[in-house]
């Protein structure tokens, strides 16, 4: 067993705490407003006032992509906005992270997500179906739902896995993890397989709650997520 399966536990439950928290200060889920990530101070303006001249890289996550504990200005959004502008990339990148968020709750905002110029999703959900134990089989159809809608409207997707903590048994923590693989490669998107690889379960690289990630690891995930991203990028021909 990993050294990330065996701390699973106790950062199931403390992920948990850190959730309802979260909860209980976030909007609610009808009403979210996702911010543009610029690699600065945070910007509060709503998506929709993002330059329409732009394509749009959302970010539809939870509290991973919202940057919990370190600010959206430090989250994988804002650095993957600053990374694009030094490799001479013309995105507007939104994040769209909710704390606390299942894959019911990415879903239940998805159009609003959508809404403007958006031409890839990144699609971050999961870490809170397996926390509570949600059937791996409702998980995959939220996902399906979301991709589903997303390629029919022309946007490209990068969808990124995520584990479940052993709580539930070998049968499901394995069951869950296919399920990501299984969904990637019926829908035929880019799939990264584990959001927080080379993270997870490292203390320095978290915070204190041992799940979220750092400013460090959150740069250590942004690296990663490129290398995924990457290829699905166009340069403007201007």
């Amino acid at each position: 067993m990993s050294r990330f399966a065996r701390g699973w536990p106790l950062l199931a439950l403390l992920l948990a705490v850190a959730c309802d928290r979260a909860q209980t200060t976030r909007k609610s889920p009808e009403t979210p407003v996702p911010e543009r990530s610029r690699g600065g101070a945070a910007d509060t303006a709503p998506a929709v006032a993002s330059s329409p001249a732009l394509s749009r890289i959302v970010f539809l996550g939870d509290s991973l992509t919202a940057g919990l504990g370190i600010g959206k200005d430090q989250a994988v959004p804002a650095l993957i906005q600053e990374r694009l502008r030094r490799e001479g990339y013309a995105y507007d990148v939104v994040n769209a992270g909710n704390s606390g968020d299942t894959s019911d709750g990415g879903l239940s905002r998805l159009d609003w997500s959508l809404a403007g110029n958006v031409s890839i999703l990144v699609v971050e959900l999961g870490a809170n179906d397996g926390l509570r134990g949600i059937s791996p089989a409702r998980t995959r159809r939220n996902l399906e739902s979301i991709i589903d809608t997303a390629k029919q409207r022309g946007i490209t997707v990068l969808l990124t896995g995520m584990e479940a903590p052993p709580n539930y048994g070998p049968a499901y923590t394995d069951e869950f993890r296919r399920t990501f693989r299984d969904v990637a490669a019926a829908e035929h998107v880019a799939f990264m397989p584990f959001f927080l690889q080379d993270v997870a379960g490292i203390p320095r690289l978290n915070q204190g709650d041992g799940v979220h990630p750092t400013t460090e690891g959150a740069r250590i995930v942004a690296d990663n997520v490129w290398r995924y991203l990457k290829p699905l990028l166009k340069k403007s021909e201007s």
